[in-house]
């Protein structure tokens, strides 16, 4: 009779905004090492498009969390599991799993606080909140390879991401040309999909390797490409990110998202803000006053100082806007380790 304790996976990658977040709710709740496996999955490498990543997760992203059915966790039954897809779907459920009310069994001693909200009328805003920075047209995965409004940034693009584009186009390649040869097995909904993978990353490739060349060396379709990518870029940083920051500075409570206490919203506003404040050149080692004055100045916005943090570091009393200091609460917590990176 076995008595090992099934153990969820967690497929995540290290560049992944989303991915850190539910690490971060890993870190919070208080899971133990062992109770969680974490396997990395190499976006560089195209992993995430492999057929046996496809299986998991059709939409080939990380995290994917793989967790055995609660009815089937029996010594004297086989363990049979589902993959969970969405973060918001996975850090709901790793909240539920380890609190007072929870019947999983647990190796971990650690405190298990509860992040759901606690009333309705916070519950409709942790919603309305994770809506903000779950929109598609803000993802952070989207963010990174838009990040770019001049032909100088274009060019500091072209080199951080294009060895990952490379790596996917070359991953993607292969699994077409393995398929075609019969050496790997699959349908023709997943070579659509890796074929319209391989046109997305084609497209964007093209308006880097053009990156070095001036605006005057450019062919007529070089040029339109840039044209289009700049104004691409100028929609979504200029006018959705600028929305997101204010709306979420406008909503949040503070210091946390909901006031005092943390809870599931911070896991996932806290991978988005960082995300932002690093494309905007900050960093994890960034005071909150700081860090968002980079993004204030990166969206040429000014949030409106209303909120006051009990921090030895305001001497003068001095406020800040609300995301600067939910930045330095989280900043303060040892879960912070996460985008130390």
């Amino acid at each position: 009779m076995s008595t090992a304790i099934p153990k969820a996976v967690l497929y995540y990658s290290p560049d992944s905004a989303w991915s850190s977040s539910v690490l971060l709710a890993l870190e919070e709740k208080g899971y133990a090492e062992d109770e969680v496996d974490l396997k990395i999955v190499d976006l560089s490498k195209g992993e995430n498009f492999s057929v046996s990543f496809l299986r998991l997760n059709p939409k080939a992203t990380v995290p994917t969390l793989v967790v055995p059915f609660r009815d089937s966790v029996a010594d004297d039954a086989e363990t049979r599991y589902k993959a969970l897809t969405d973060t918001k779907a996975i850090i709901a459920l790793l909240d539920q799993s380890r609190s007072p009310l929870s019947k999983t069994r647990t190796t971990s001693t650690a405190p298990a606080p509860t992040l759901a909200p606690a009333t309705v009328a916070f519950s409709a805003t942790s919603n309305a909140l994770l809506d903000i920075l779950h929109a598609e047209e803000v993802s952070p995965e989207t963010l990174k390879f838009i990040n770019a409004r001049d032909t100088a940034s274009l060019k500091t693009l072209a080199k951080t991401i294009s060895p990952l584009l490379v790596g996917r186009q070359k991953a993607l390649a292969e699994y077409i040309a393995d398929s075609e040869a019969g050496r790997v097995q699959a349908s023709e909904k997943v070579k659509r999909f890796w074929q319209d993978k391989q046109s997305e990353t084609e497209a964007l490739l093209a308006v880097l390797r053009a990156a070095d060349k001036d605006d005057a060396a450019l062919d007529s379709a070089e040029k339109t490409k840039r044209e289009e990518f700049f104004a691409k870029a100028k929609e979504v940083w200029q006018v959705a990110v600028k929305n997101a920051v204010v709306k979420l500075n406008k909503e949040i409570t503070g210091p946390y998202a909901l006031g005092d206490q943390l809870s599931v919203v911070d896991l996932s506003l806290a991978s988005w803000i960082f995300e932002v404040v690093k494309l905007a050149g900050g960093s994890a080692e960034d005071d909150g006053s700081t860090a968002i004055g980079r993004v204030e100045r990166y969206l040429d916005v000014a949030l409106p100082k209303d909120f006051r943090v009990a921090d030895a570091r305001q001497k003068d009393g001095a406020a800040v806007n609300k995301l600067a200091g939910l930045w330095d609460g989280l900043r303060s917590r040892g879960s912070w380790k996460v985008y130390k990176r």
